[in-house]
């Protein structure tokens, strides 16, 4: 139904090294697969037939878990449309707590609507609002009242866009600050 390959790591894996957890949901713990390091990325695949098979509403979805004591992050869905998808895989990161077990990648079969969006949709609608408060503060330390509307020179978005570019060149984590 599925496949999986950890670039530069594995060759292309089939569910048979999947251990199915529940009708529609399978589990491949990564201590089984003697990698040399950590995968950073994964690339998962529907085969042909499943593509086929997948009854309409449902999804492939993707989880990954860093240690057995840290959640399941879901990744992104495959389906009809989106076949394959290449993954990046999240660390076990610097929680209170060390990271205890095998990092493990789940896949399951849902319905493509209950499903959230990819985080990369997450991540750019949380940066697009940072990115749009900073222009606002930045217009409204040059506005003018006029009725309730905010006034602002004509150049304004020129100006906010040079400092940002030179905020940026000075301090490389400036714009890693935009990022939750």
């Amino acid at each position: 139904m599925f496949g999986i390959v950890f670039p530069d790591h594995t060759f292309p894996l089939d569910a048979t090294a999947f251990a199915q957890v529940a009708p529609n949901s399978w589990v491949l713990d990564l201590s089984t697969l003697a990698l040399a390091a950590a995968p950073r990325s994964a690339v998962v695949f529907l085969l042909p037939a499943a593509v086929t098979a997948l009854p309409p509403g449902k999804a492939v979805s993707v989880y990954f878990q860093a240690a057995t004591n840290r959640p399941f992050a879901f990744l992104g869905a495959l389906g009809p449309t989106r076949p394959s998808a290449s993954f990046p895989l999240p660390e076990a990161g610097d929680e209170p707590e060390p990271a205890v077990g095998p990092a493990k990648l789940g896949v399951a079969v849902e319905d493509a609507a209950a499903l959230p969006p990819p985080p990369d949709e997450q991540r750019a609608e949380r940066v697009a609002l940072r990115v749009g408060e900073n222009l606002f503060n930045f217009m409204q330390s040059f506005c003018g009242a006029d009725g309730g509307k905010l006034v602002v020179p004509t150049d304004i978005l020129d100006r906010w866009f040079r400092k940002f570019q030179e905020r940026a060149k000075k301090d490389p984590a400036y714009l890693k600050s935009f990022d939750f």
